[in-house]
């Protein structure tokens, strides 16, 4: 089946198999495996990038059923999108999702962000949990997402609800548009940067966010969210 008769069928179901689902992952061997199992039940092609890890979340992730990509060492979040993203096009895909590891995201919200996609609303579909549910978001967390989205507003001028999502699908067009140069967290901004240059359609779909214990461990730190800022604002001056 052609994109153009996919587009037509309006069904996400129907292109499961030409969807590739890439999942970056630093020292994730407590929850990748799981996720793994999650995604595979509805999705086939899962790519794990193991982002030079030091334990154990390569072969787990392997284990559950995942293509797995390996940095030789920790380039950053954003390096292992864009490696997820480019073996993704080479093999194919036609539409390309990206997911968390560490369990925050649903596996039910990637129909969501297809449909629009596959109806011909839009290229790029960004999940927001501020249109839909962020679960037990602590208000500190909450007030360093709104003020990023603040940010992004003021420098790319993408009139977005959530910047910092790490649920996105792309059309297979829209995905080989994205180059993202700035390996670490800043990635983010960076990307809807290009989302915004890029003359292509967007928009936001609400997902659900659930914030555990582990995920809350993991986040940005107020000193760790001035040097994301800091490092994209460095990142537009040398490009």
């Amino acid at each position: 089946m052609n994109n153009s008769a996919m587009t037509q069928s309006g069904d996400p179901d129907q292109i499961r198999d030409t969807v590739f689902v890439v999942v970056p992952a630093y020292n994730e061997a407590a929850c990748v495996g799981r996720v793994v199992e999650q995604l595979r039940r509805v999705y086939p092609n899962v790519i794990v990038v193991d982002d030079g890890s030091s334990d154990e979340t390569a072969a787990i992730a392997r284990g559950a059923g995942a293509c797995v990509l390996r940095h030789a060492v920790n380039r950053g979040q954003g390096a292992a999108i864009q490696t997820g993203i480019e073996y993704a096009l080479q093999r194919g895909a036609e539409y390309v999702v990206t997911f968390d590891a560490d369990g925050q995201h649903d596996v039910a919200d990637i129909r969501r962000l297809l449909e629009p996609i596959v109806r011909g609303r839009c290229d790029i579909a960004l999940g927001s949990r501020f249109l839909g549910e962020a679960l037990d978001l602590p208000a500190s967390r909450r007030i360093l997402l709104q003020l990023g989205v603040l940010f992004t507003r003021l420098t790319s001028g993408a009139k977005l609800t959530d910047t910092h999502n790490g649920l996105r699908a792309f059309r297979r067009r829209a995905a080989q548009k994205i180059e993202i140069t700035l390996d670490g967290m800043a990635h983010a901004s960076e990307l809807i940067d290009q989302i915004a240059r890029s003359g292509l359609a967007y928009m936001e779909v609400p997902v659900t966010i659930r914030y555990t214990e582990y995920s809350r461990a993991k986040g940005q730190s107020s000193r760790g969210a001035v040097k994301i800022a800091l490092h994209y604002l460095l990142g537009r001056v040398l490009r």
